[in-house]
């Protein structure tokens, strides 16, 4: 659908609201316009689709304008025009970021209750009740896990950028490396310079770690015996005295067995992430996924045994030859291990996918509404609560990734990263640096993306977190 802006040049905020609502391919034109009045600033949206054309318009006192509110009444006026010509109210309103959780997030850190959050998101946003209630639950894991924190706590995340093979709906940066591994060692060694140095950055600044999460790629693409000396350089490297929570992303149940995972749990890491995606082997081998559900059952008893503190699990709603029936059996498999912590994502669909470019035999929109409002009600019922959520663009039926815990065991990483509490310092291949600065502005920094490109640049990116740790100078 076409776009056009008149008397605004807020592109972002209006075409991500257009790209959530309708699909990027239709045709169509919607017309975003802004006009400033002596005494009001009023956003008018114009859209036509299917011959049908429809509007609306939102305004607000010229005198209280702010970047915040004036983009506010541009969504609003949008999403009043787009909602009439919808079959459904959409999800998330009028909202269009990737963290709906702030609003709600802020309001509470400002002295809000979870009732008045409820009320703001549906007032000024339109969001829908269901989800208004997940992102408060959210927001107030979000605000119980700030008041964890001190000024000088900051997160690592270390990444392993390598895949056994890839899967079908995969856009992540990482190199398959099948049986070639040869690799694995250079890379280890530069990722262990830039961790040494990082180390004495951290000890010179007086910051020390809260979390720390090993993510890829598929981090247990490593040999056991090269884990181990991953893992024993992160102690050598990093003050852990405050460290509360370690985290390897474990990921295809195809790269562990219980001797890998009873190193990885007696070197310190205490989380583990055994990620199914789905217990239907039929739907495994249309993602290219080469494992079983019944290895996926394997490795849960093994790590339950090598002693994790938490097991999480990832599933996804709307892969390919996937259905209602087999996404909810996915869901009852995984809920009967009573994993600590349980990921529902949304299908994605990514340029950088092999399943972009081919999209046979995927669930409707309806249907993934079914799997997630199924995911919902399942795992409440079960004792679990939503505790951290982030939304993607290309979602199938503009939904929601959400982070389920039980018992207290929300993974505190995942809720710094996503909400952007504090800094986050990413070490290794495809890393982004989330350097929260003395004046409250967050500013990325990126790693070099692909491995052999991060070995080569490895002087780059040394200079790069010295450059970081000038910049993060006063903010405690």
């Amino acid at each position: 659908m076409k776009l056009i802006l008149c008397g605004h040049d807020d592109r972002y905020a209006v075409e991500q609201l257009q790209m959530a609502l309708f699909s990027t391919d239709e045709e169509g034109e919607a017309v975003s316009s802004l006009y400033r009045g002596k005494t009001w600033l009023t956003a008018t949206a114009k859209i036509t689709r299917f011959g049908k054309t429809v509007t609306a318009a939102r305004r607000l006192k010229a005198e209280a304008e702010t970047v915040r509110l004036r983009r506010q009444i541009l969504q609003q006026s949008y999403y009043l025009a787009a909602v009439q010509l919808l079959e459904q109210p959409a999800p998330w309103g009028a909202l269009a970021g990737v963290r709906p959780t702030k609003i709600s997030t802020r309001h509470l850190l400002e002295g809000g209750t979870p009732k008045t959050a409820n009320q703001l998101l549906g007032e000024i946003y339109y969001v829908t009740p269901s989800r208004r209630e997940l992102a408060v639950d959210c927001s107030v894991s979000t605000v119980n896990a700030v008041q964890l924190l001190e000024k000088s706590d900051i997160s690592l995340y270390i990444g392993i950028p390598f895949c056994p093979t890839r899967c079908s709906y995969c856009s992540f940066v990482s190199q398959t490396i099948g049986r070639q591994t040869q690799l694995l060692e250079p890379y280890l060694q530069a990722l262990f310079q830039e961790m040494a140095a990082t180390g004495r950055l951290l000890e010179n600044s007086g910051r020390r770690v809260r979390t720390i999460y090993i993510g890829g790629g598929t981090p247990t693409t490593l040999s056991t015996q090269q884990m181990v000396r991953l893992l024993e350089e992160i102690r050598n490297c990093f003050d852990l005295s405050r460290c509360v929570e370690f985290t390897v992303e474990g990921g295809r149940p195809d790269t562990l067995s219980g001797e890998k995972l009873e190193a990885i749990c007696a070197h310190g890491a205490d989380r583990m992430s055994i990620n199914p995606q789905t217990m239907v082997d039929s739907v495994l081998e249309a993602c290219k996924r080469p494992h079983t559900a019944q290895q996926v059952l394997d490795a849960y008893g093994w790590a339950e045994n090598a002693g994790f503190k938490a097991i999480n699990m990832d599933l996804i709603a709307g892969l390919p030859t996937d259905n209602f029936e087999g996404f909810c059996h996915s869901l009852d498999a995984v809920a009967a291990l009573r994993p600590a912590n349980i990921t529902v994502h949304t299908l994605a669909l990514k340029k950088g996918a092999d399943l972009f470019e081919n999209r046979q035999q995927l669930s409707h929109a309806d249907q993934v509404a079914r799997m997630v409002d199924y995911a919902n009600d399942t795992l409440r019922s079960q004792g679990y609560k939503p505790y951290y959520l982030y939304r993607q663009k290309y979602m199938s039926g503009s939904f929601e990734n959400v982070g389920w815990s039980r018992d207290g065991l929300d993974c505190l990483y995942n809720i710094y990263m996503m909400e952007e509490i504090h800094t986050i310092l990413s070490l290794g291949g495809g890393g982004m640096n989330k350097v929260n600065l003395p004046d409250g502005s967050i500013q990325r920094f990126h790693n070099p993306k692909f491995p052999q490109q991060y070995i080569e640049m490895l002087p780059q990116v040394l200079q790069d977190k010295q450059q970081l740790f000038e910049r993060m100078k006063g903010s405690i």
